[in-house]
């Protein structure tokens, strides 16, 4: 079938490249001509693992291309993806919504006929009814224009394959949507005839999902990591404890590895936003434990500073410090909220002279922290360093020989932030080597 994407951000571009590969016709629409102009080219603006083959393979087919023009977006299908961005507005928790009601806005003037709107970004609860409002004031076609809410539950670095192969669709309507929800199902058939599951709800519901999830799994990663700093005040191993609490099947593995913190473009902003949200609705204090998960999340950084300084003596003015890492998580050049950004800019003023290095996130960082230095050879930026501070579980770092390596620096000290490296290799290598959550 024929379907649009509009906005090519990261969900979009992701979203339509996928569609494309499942076999229907696409046509992504952004404001951004440059953008749109790189999509084209079977190029993403940023870093995705597989996307870049996609895109390259569906515009080269004839599947899938980009365009800036809303009436040709409107033109060329009755079903419609909403991908656009919801960041946290500048100074406050709440989302922004500027670019959803933008969008809706530019596109609603050329439905002239039956259509079908999904949105796919992550909002606060009771912004569909917002949607429906503007499509109803601006669309020709009125109430025959049917709104759904199909929230996204990618992971960065794995989100092709999460839109390929979800673990659930959730789809959200007004009422008895027969002919949206038949379009609908029709563009995810080949993933629901593979076994995923369906969840069918209420708007407000389907606008909940994506919220709550993310509310818990920062939650569960918090929590960890409270339980790594009691290690370490009390001379307890959070990397075996983490492992016993996995096995009992109500708590799980998944997301209980100690480390750095969470960062990215969701979690922390979705908290945030959820929080906000919350508090206009009159429901506060229900989701007061938020706080605490975001305030156990930022002192991680703290305590990365603390080791640092007792692995300095107490003195970080003057000293050469070498980061690994700069994008929030591996396989992304993505650094909001980074962990590991947010440790090296404070060493920076504290005075250090601090050296970053990143597989695919250094044209991003220099943007964003001109003041640092940076590498793209991680051994050559930790030529003559006196600390080492692995904060991005990269696994080309994992692959580096710490014997060799000790050879360049000048003092082999490391401190893991993700406790993904080798203890035992590393001070085998005559490292001193210290983890957060480890004595």
């Amino acid at each position: 079938m024929k379907l649009t994407v509009i906005g090519c951000g990261y969900l979009g571009a992701t979203h339509a490249a996928a569609m494309a590969e499942l076999g229907h016709e696409v046509l992504g629409m952004d404001t951004d001509p440059d953008k749109v102009a790189a999509l084209n080219a079977g190029r993403a603006p940023f870093f995705e693992r597989g996307l870049d083959e996609l895109l390259t393979k569906h515009t080269a087919s004839g599947k899938l291309r980009f365009t800036t023009s809303s009436a040709e977006a409107a033109a060329f299908a009755d079903l419609h993806f909403i991908g656009v961005g919801t960041p946290q507005k500048p100074g406050e928790m709440a989302y922004d919504l500027t670019h959803l009601f933008a969008a809706t806005r530019q596109l609603a003037p050329h439905l002239t006929r039956p259509a079908v709107i999904v949105g796919k970004c992550t909002v606060p609860v009771g912004t569909a009814p917002q949607v429906i409002g503007i499509l109803r004031e601006f669309a020709p076609a009125g109430d025959q224009v049917e709104v759904c809410w199909n929230p996204e539950f990618l992971r960065e670095s794995h989100a092709v394959e999460d839109t390929l192969h979800p673990d659930r669709i959730v789809l959200g309507f007004t009422g008895e949507n027969t002919r949206a929800e038949t379009m609908i199902r029709h563009a995810y058939g080949k993933i629901i005839k593979s076994g995923t599951p369906v969840i069918v709800t209420d708007l407000a519901t389907a606008e909940l999902v994506k919220s709550a999830a993310n509310a818990f799994l920062a939650t569960k990663i918090s929590f960890i990591n409270a339980m790594a700093e009691v290690c370490e005040t009390s001379g307890a191993d959070i990397q075996p404890l983490a492992e016993a609490l996995g096995h009992d099947p109500r708590i799980g593995r998944r997301g209980m590895r100690p480390g750095l913190g969470f960062g990215g473009g969701c979690l922390p902003k979705d908290i945030r936003g959820f929080m906000a949200r919350a508090g206009e609705l009159g429901a506060d204090q229900a989701l007061n434990f938020l706080r605490e998960v975001d305030s156990i999340n930022t002192h991680r950084h703290e305590r990365m500073l603390d080791l640092t300084r007792e692995q300095l003596n107490g003195v970080i003015k003057s000293k050469r410090i070498t980061v690994w890492g700069a994008a929030f998580k591996p396989d992304t050049d993505d650094i909001r909220d980074s962990p590991a950004l947010a440790v090296a800019q404070a060493l920076h003023q504290a005075g250090a002279s601090v050296t970053v290095s990143d597989p695919k996130a250094l044209d991003n960082a220099r943007k964003i922290h001109p003041q640092l230095d940076y590498a793209e050879d991680p051994i050559k930026a930790a030529e003559g360093a006196e600390l080492l501070l692995h904060l991005t579980e990269w696994p080309e770092f994992t692959r580096i020989d710490p014997a060799d390596l000790a050879t360049r620096v000048a003092v082999p000290r490391v401190i893991d932030g993700r406790g993904t490296l080798n203890r035992a290799r590393w001070q085998a290598a005559g490292w001193t080597h210290r983890a957060l959550g480890r004595p």
